[in-house]
């Protein structure tokens, strides 16, 4: 189980090169509207210790210091990018502290991308679409095409309807990048017609600009999870590259 500073890295991503990570999650603790079996932060029931959100000033103070420290080293930033433990978009100062983000960026590391990690839950609301609207990578994940299917990868802890997060991430007009889980456990396939035909089916209706297809990296809370290989989720997604779709494939 992962616990992040507010703020760490620089890691090596192997979606986003080297990313300094920003957690408006607890540090200690983990809070997320899902509990995906391939969560690197463990189930949600045993990060609940520590509930404290940092608050915008806190965020701000710890970045502008992080990136004072990477600039006067040259440590080199490719993307400044929320993720941490848990769901970013849930910590009630999300909007402004991408704003102070920015404004950081600017002034530090004026061609670091900012990038948000989110499962997309929350793109209904307008203060949260408008926010993921301003940053350089808004990464909105769609891991299964129905809710039956999502609650056996992602185990929602409310109600869950991909089909209208869907219809919220059209109206980002292609401006986002697509992230989906590739792997299999004892009742979820992604390679399995039910779920790779329909998400195929969807991707075609938003047409984003570019598709993040990835597979099990770390230690997983769930037991026997299989990943996919490069090349078997390349042959999984071909119709798509043959269609013209930027899909970027990490094993």
């Amino acid at each position: 189980m992962l616990r992040e500073d507010t703020v760490f890295g620089p890691i090596f991503s192997r979606r986003l090169g080297s990313s300094l990570g920003i957690n408006l999650l607890p540090r200690n603790g983990k809070i997320c509207n899902f509990d995906c079996i391939y969560c690197e932060c463990g189930w949600n029931k045993d990060g609940t210790a520590d509930k404290a959100l940092p608050s915008a000033a806190q965020v701000r103070s710890a970045l502008e210091d992080k990136l004072q420290e990477c600039l006067l080293a040259g440590t080199p930033i490719d993307s400044i990018t929320f993720s941490g433990d848990g769901e970013p978009t849930l910590n009630p100062d999300f909007p402004r502290i991408v704003r102070d983000t920015i404004q950081l960026r600017d002034a530090f590391y004026p061609d670091a991308k900012v990038s948000v990690l989110t499962n997309a839950t929350r793109i209904g609301r307008k203060e949260i679409f408008d926010t993921l609207r301003l940053v350089d990578n808004p990464i909105l994940k769609l891991d299964a095409p129905t809710a039956a299917l999502a609650a056996r990868i992602n185990k929602p802890t409310g109600p869950y309807e991909p089909l209208q997060i869907v219809e919220h991430m059209k109206a980002f007009e292609g401006k986002f990048v697509l992230q989906t889980m590739f792997l299999r456990s004892r009742d979820f396939d992604s390679s399995s017609p039910e779920v790779l035909l329909p998400w195929m089916d969807l991707v075609r209706q938003m047409r984003p600009r570019e598709i993040m297809v990835y597979t099990i990296d770390r230690p997983t809370p769930a037991t026997g999870l299989q990943k996919f290989t490069e090349a078997e989720m390349r042959a999984l997604v071909q119709p798509l590259l043959d269609e013209g779709f930027n899909i970027q494939i990490k094993g």
